[in-house]
């Protein structure tokens, strides 16, 4: 059974984003995303507690994905989070979590995990890390992004790269931000620790 043509058109503007990267393992996250015969049919999906303020934040964006999600929201699986169980309340509650492709699915992709994350305005993020490589794409909004010893502004279109165990930490201002995230190498979550105590705050 085909994905409705919004659903299609937002994992084939997220596969562009991979291809356009040029590297092998983007490549075939790419094919992975687009993959026949298609997975479980996609249906209308409850509206997640953040979905007014994803639309709002989405609706600020040109970014092909980010113009993608905004027609298929009804129908992307906010909040499926690999990792809820090892999250703050505190952490839990300024960000909403998808789940594209992983080992458990939607899309079956064993070595991979790949989604979308937003994050509320006035928000920070702590510090964490895990055993995992992962890219973020930012496809709406902005955070000033500490990665490693690097801190800086991220917008639409800026991709931060986080090998596996470097710190890493979002501070939103008035907007909040949407991203793509991809994890590959070693993608267990058993790993996702939280460094906050362990390096201070970015003012």
């Amino acid at each position: 059974m085909p994905y409705p043509i919004a659903y299609d058109d937002l994992l084939g503007a997220i596969a562009k984003v991979y291809n356009d990267e040029g590297r092998a393992a983007t490549s075939q996250t790419a094919e992975a995303l687009l993959i026949t015969p298609q997975p479980t049919a996609v249906e209308d999906q409850p509206p997640c507690d953040l979905d007014l303020a994803i639309r709002a934040c989405l609706a600020t964006s040109d970014h092909p994905v980010a113009r993608a999600l905004l027609a298929a929201q009804s129908l992307t699986p906010w909040g499926v989070n690999p990792v809820s169980d090892r999250m703050t309340d505190d952490a839990s509650a300024i960000v909403a979590v998808c789940t594209l492709m992983g080992p458990q699915g939607p899309i079956p992709a064993p070595n991979l995990r790949l989604g979308l994350l937003y994050q509320r305005p006035d928000s920070y993020y702590p510090l964490h890390n895990h055993d995992a490589d992962e890219t973020y794409v930012i496809i709406s909004g902005s955070a000033l992004w500490t990665a490693g010893d690097d801190t800086s502004v991220r917008t639409a279109g800026d991709m931060i790269h986080h090998p596996s165990l470097m710190p890493h930490a979002f501070r939103t201002g008035a907007e909040g931000f949407v991203a793509l995230w991809r994890w590959s190498g070693d993608v267990n979550t058993h790993s996702y620790t939280f460094l906050e105590q362990n390096l201070p705050r970015t003012a």
